[in-house]
């Protein structure tokens, strides 16, 4: 309990949100690490999951790889990436990259094509006879109707990304994983359950959001899936 309340000073103490090593900076640099990871994921798995998800060929297979990716051991690729690209060590925010993208890749993936998936044949069917071209039948039918679920599969994507991106520390990058390992150096356990609350708060504040952002994308008639 003593352990519970000196972290919670130390949350709230002023002094610990300035300065270029303080939450405020290391919330930003967090952030940034997401963002960037994020959207090399997206740039990777909008087209893919678009196009299997469009035609219903290959969704077996990329279900099966997304969930692989899943199970990637990151602290581990991260250590063999760092050592092993040219500049992996010179420029860890590269390896860092690498793995937390490989990381969001699956649950975005696999929701987009989740989505398309749900969305019911004969609905597409029907398009398709009353004359619509698979143009629209993409960007009219399916895309709005899976909307839903593919944006929580982007939601999975960035709390996971977000909770993983602690890992980034070990190999001397910022964020908010560095009160993890630099309190753990010094067996500084207040500051470590400060970082953690951090991260913990962080992932359930964005989670919450695109929650949210879920619900307002579901058009108007059709009933929650879950």
């Amino acid at each position: 309990m003593n352990q519970l309340s000196q972290a919670l000073a130390y949350l709230t103490s002023s002094a610990n949100w300035a300065g270029p090593a303080g939450f405020a900076a290391r919330l930003a640099q967090h952030l940034g690490y997401t963002a960037l990871a994020v959207t090399f994921a997206a740039v990777i798995a909008v087209p893919l999951g678009v196009a299997v998800g469009h035609t219903r060929r290959g969704a077996t297979a990329i279900m099966a790889a997304a969930g692989a990716l899943r199970a990637l051991p990151v602290l581990g690729l991260l250590t063999w990436l760092a050592i092993a690209l040219p500049k992996g060590v010179t420029v860890p925010l590269i390896p860092a990259t690498l793995v937390l993208v490989l990381l969001g890749v699956a649950p975005l993936l696999a929701g987009i094509v989740a989505g398309f998936d749900s969305v019911e044949r004969d609905v597409i069917y029907s398009a398709r006879a009353a004359g619509y071209s698979e143009a629209q039948i993409l960007t009219r039918v399916e895309l709005p109707l899976a909307a839903p679920v593919i944006v929580g599969g982007l939601r999975s994507c960035v709390v996971q990304v977000i909770a993983t991106a602690t890992v980034v520390s070990y190999i001397g990058l910022g964020g908010l994983g560095r009160y993890l390992i630099d309190g753990l150096a010094v067996q500084d356990y207040p500051r470590m359950v400060a970082g953690a609350v951090l991260v913990t708060a962080l992932a359930l504040a964005v989670d919450l959001a695109l929650a949210g952002v879920q619900r307002m994308v579901r058009p108007p008639g059709v009933a929650k899936s879950g």
